[in-house]
């Protein structure tokens, strides 16, 4: 499966949307906080707000987290990320990222989800995965051969995303040199960030499968989950 998992059908019920606008109002007040209100001159935020756009997010509602994040409204909230290892059903690894203002709520649910497959210690599957940036992009409207775009911006290879995107991906330091040169060309990013792919993804069919889709589903749909990774093929 691909560097994120997503959870299929997420947008189809009121409660998801509700979980998936939880998750695009923290990067936007993270990012805010981390580069200031201006999302001509923070591209993390920038990204940020485009992808709360596209998933059709009030414009009030990403106007208070903006200002929430750069410190303009009392509460400002204190979000710090903390990283998860472990496994799935079946021996699928599993990297989770979290983005909390209260850690002593997320270890204890973090605990309890993993309680059907295995909660590891720090470096136990990561080693098993290879850090990566990841730029999501729409081509241009003229159209434009994505490997020969992959080239040319120096990404390690592409390949199709959601919603006719694709995905190019990219040595870590490389990140933001390849979205801009996408940009240049016409390309319109999406989103960029550092990933974690997994180096031998795990082949599951049947019932195995469907048991490690659950487990998975019930970790994204947790608050605090920010990110998730994972070793399935």
């Amino acid at each position: 499966m691909g560097a994120q998992w997503k959870q299929k059908g997420r947008e189809q019920s009121a409660d998801a949307k509700g979980r998936l606008f939880t998750k695009l109002a923290k990067e936007v007040i993270v990012a805010a906080r981390s580069g200031g209100p201006d999302p001509a001159t923070n591209s993390r935020l920038r990204l940020a707000v485009e992808q709360a756009k596209r998933a059709s997010m009030p414009k009030d509602t990403l106007e208070r987290c903006i200002k929430k994040g750069a410190g303009l409204l009392e509460g400002q909230a204190a979000y710090e990320t903390i990283v998860y290892e472990g496994f799935a059903p079946h021996q699928v690894p599993v990297i989770v990222e979290c983005l909390t203002d209260n850690k002593n709520r997320t270890a204890p649910n973090m605990r309890l989800l993993f309680k059907k497959g295995q909660l590891g210690a720090s470096g136990s599957v990561s080693w098993d995965f290879n850090r990566r940036g990841a730029v999501e992009a729409l081509p241009p409207p003229t159209g434009e051969d994505a490997e020969e775009a992959a080239i040319e911006a120096g990404a390690q290879e592409v390949e199709a995303a959601d919603d006719g995107q694709h995905r190019f991906v990219t040595e870590p330091g490389d990140l933001d040199v390849v979205a801009k040169a996408l940009s240049a060309r016409g390309w319109r990013v999406t989103a960029a960030s550092l990933v974690w792919i997994a180096k031998n993804p795990v082949k599951l069919e049947g019932e195995a499968r469907a048991e490690t889709e659950a487990f998975l589903a019930a970790l994204d749909e947790d608050d605090d989950v920010q990110h998730l990774y994972v070793g399935l093929a």
